[in-house]
């Protein structure tokens, strides 16, 4: 067994191989604190033929056992992975994939489980070190290493890998992958940071990086792994010449083409005709035919860009396509707009909702409630094709979450705005950059229906071509230059700052030159963008019509007991009564919600009633709920009921109490005493004028009704009492 380690902000990072999952290809064991995780990776006996894509699956998956938990639900066992898993595991397949050789098609997993998580310090970004570690010790060729670490802004003091304590105190939070040159991926959201902060954030994260590659680096040293070989990818030239003579100059022609669907479409044809031209000298070659006409495309187009500065669809480098918004655009719905941005358009809805409609989050770690989220669907429809249709995707959760980040910053506090926000992004056309058009969606969704956004946020995705010397960095990028690209560079903020940031390099990395230049065009972009978000809404709509009404309060946590009620019988009393619906959270903030806001206003008294402190003197329209012999009990809020004694029915006497009132009945009482057990006496004759010349009447014998009160739980006064202790006594 080898062990290797070091320290990284104040705790120890292990890395550890030679004991467990010895079968598999390459395995190690990473801990931080006393968070642990494995990784085991293996590569297929067998290469996969005539594939265009690497099949590379990364799965990260939590035990609820690590955090001494024991799952939720019927089956009581880890099911799907959760979205954060799924995010995890994105993060990790990101960094790596551009690594491994582009002839290696073996099938190739990577599995990474989380052991134990002692709650402070984060499994997620040791799954990166750990797949890096485990793919260098295995035989499987790769150009590592990489490491992952996440960076927070404490004060004014980044903090590498920090616990979830000194993360709730962080105005910041960036997961960050590099090799021991430069950054390779970076994921985050922030609260609206400039963006030289941002750089030099990443380069203080980058020093971090650079000692635990060198730590994976003195773990492989010992266990000196015998790499595979990497299959040839000899081009055919014989097949190469024959093609160059068939499609002529035909190329440059269509990349000229600035219409996604004629480009696609004449892309297509060419496929054809080429493969109908050299089907007789090279049969059964389409595949290698397709790869040939797709490099000569990806090297025509990058050097269009380079040489010309002139894109297929001949904007600038650092030209925005041209943008339409349409706010409101659907009927009864809380908030929506139409964003449309050159050939990508999101239809983005806002929908408020009520304290019952936040999402319940069961992790290993903790469970929480989530009160905004976004959810982003990508039919297949948006790019013209057809597809598998009912479950969502990796990329879906992953954008629709960077999207969520992206308008986070920028959400009024709930004390302010009282609702549960869904915000749902469905694209209906796609050439580049949903993901960011769906923020720009978002934002313009949240003001339409009244939401008070402190300003808005616009999202922007930056392009690189990168040959040798020579680079160009582009802005809103098309799909075809995400595709034939060397970077995807999503980039979010206001006008003030970043608020999320996304980088996916296709190449081994970049410097923090181009990096600061691509921040930097990328921030012209933005406001660009957001001057054409304001011209359409800059400040919030009226709340909906059909949006619930809420109005929340703080109420004393020692009351919640007697608002619930037993069994939950005053809560759900008042909930049927005003047909709103009433929650309490511990700390006892109450929420509610209605359509009627006359009825929402009714529900708010009654929980301000049940759960005030009667004081003498107070009055109230209460209820008769029971008559005694000895008066009648009057439930003055849900739950709460006092005594009004029949002689404090009327001021003229009263001989029976049913000729007041009955059970049903409504009445106006006064509060006249509270007694020590806290039981309320209550008085209709103090609403009433006194008679002129009254003359109080003698006393009443009290004792069958008010004589240890008994009969307020139906029992009888003292005189019962005492005769039923007799018969026990003989």
């Amino acid at each position: 067994m080898i062990n290797k380690e070091i320290e990284i902000n104040g705790k120890t990072l292990k890395i550890s191989t030679g004991q467990v999952a010895k079968q598999a290809a390459g395995s190690v064991m990473v801990s931080y604190g006393e968070t642990t995780i494995i990784a085991a990776v293996n590569a297929a006996k067998e290469m996969r033929e005539n594939i265009d894509f690497f099949p590379l699956q990364v799965e990260y998956r939590e035990r609820h056992y690590a955090g001494g938990k024991i799952p939720g639900g019927f089956f009581k066992r880890e099911a799907r992975p959760s979205e954060r898993e799924i995010l995890t595991s994105r993060l990790t397949d990101r960094p790596i994939r551009p690594l491994f050789p582009k002839s290696f098609k073996y099938e190739t997993q990577v599995i990474i489980t989380v052991l134990t998580t002692d709650g402070e310090n984060p499994s997620d970004v040791l799954a990166g070190v750990a797949a890096s570690a485990a793919l260098m010790v295995s035989n499987i060729p790769w150009k590592g290493p990489i490491a992952t670490v996440r960076l927070a802004k404490v004060d004014e003091d980044f903090v590498v890998n920090p616990t979830k304590s000194q993360m709730e105190e962080s105005s910041m939070e960036l997961v960050v992958s590099g090799n021991k040159d430069t950054i390779v991926m970076v994921e985050g959201e922030a609260d609206l940071i400039a963006e030289d902060v941002f750089v030099n954030a990443l380069k203080f994260a980058h020093e971090d990086i650079k000692k635990i590659i060198a730590l994976q680096e003195d773990v492989v040293k010992e266990v000196n792994p015998q790499k595979r070989d990497i299959p040839d990818d000899a081009a055919n030239d014989d097949l190469t010449a024959a093609i160059d003579k068939s499609i002529s100059n035909k190329i440059d022609d269509i990349i000229q083409l600035a219409d996604k669907s004629e480009r696609e479409s004449a892309t297509s044809q060419l496929h054809q005709d080429t493969l109908e031209s050299v089907e007789e000298k090279f049969p059964e070659n389409e595949k290698e035919v397709k790869k040939i006409i797709d490099d000569k495309f990806k090297t025509a187009f990058r050097n269009k860009v380079l040489d010309t500065g002139v894109r297929s669809d001949g904007r600038s480098t650092t030209d925005i396509r041209d943008i339409t918004i349409d706010p409101s655009f659907l009927p009864r719905t809380h908030g929506s707009v139409l964003f449309t941005r050159g050939e990508t358009q999101a239809l983005v809805v806002t929908t408020l909702g009520s304290k019952r409609d936040e999402q319940i989050i069961d992790s290993m770690d903790e469970d929480y409630k989530k009160n905004y989220y976004l959810h982003y669907n990508f039919p297949p429809y948006c790019v013209g094709e057809v597809g598998r249709v009912g479950f969502t995707s990796r990329r879906e959760v992953g954008h629709g979450n960077l999207a969520e980040r992206s308008l986070k910053p920028v959400m009024p506090a709930y004390d302010d705005f009282p609702y549960t926000i869904r915000i749902v992004s469905e694209i209906m056309e796609s050439n580049g950059s949903s993901s960011m058009a769906s923020v720009c969606g978002g934002s313009i969704a949240l003001m339409d229906s009244g939401c008070p956004l402190k300003e808005h946020v616009a999202g922007i995705a930056m392009g690189l071509i990168l040959d040798g010397d020579r680079h160009a960095v582009l802005s809103d990028i098309l799909g075809a230059e995400d595709h034939l690209g060397d970077m995807d560079f999503k980039v979010a903020g206001t006008k003030d700052g970043i608020s999320a940031i996304q980088l996916d390099l296709k190449i081994e990395g970049i410097s923090f030159e181009l990096l600061e230049e691509a921040l930097e065009q990328a921030r012209v972009g933005r406001l660009h963008i957001l001057d054409k978000m304001n011209e359409a809404l800059s400040e919030p709509s009226e709340i909906s019509d059909y949006a619930p009404k809420i109005v929340s309060f703080s109420i004393n946590p020692e009351k919640i007991g007697g608002l619930i009620g037993p069994g939950g019988k005053t809560i759900k009393k008042i909930i049927a009564d005003t047909e709103c619906d009433v929650n309490v959270d511990d700390d006892g903030l109450v929420t509610i919600s209605g359509v009627d806001k006359v009825r929402l206003d009714e529900a708010a008294e009654i929980v301000k009633a049940v759960t005030l402190d009667p004081e003498v003197g107070m009055e109230f329209d209460g209820v008769v709920t029971r008559l005694m012999t000895f008066g009648a009990f009057v439930e003055i809020v849900p739950g709460k009921e006092g005594l009004v004694h029949i002689s404090e029915m009327d001021w003229k006497r009263t001989d029976k109490v049913e000729d007041v009132c009955k059970s049903g009945d409504k009445m106006r009482v006064k509060l006249i005493k509270v007694d020590d057990q806290g039981r309320l006496d209550l008085s209709r004759k103090a609403l009433m004028e006194k008679p002129e010349g009254y003359v109080e009447p003698p006393p009443r014998n009290r004792d069958g009704g008010r004589g240890g009160r008994g009969g307020r739980f139906g029992g009888g006064g003292r005189r019962d009492n005492r005769s039923s202790n007799r018969k026990k006594r003989f």
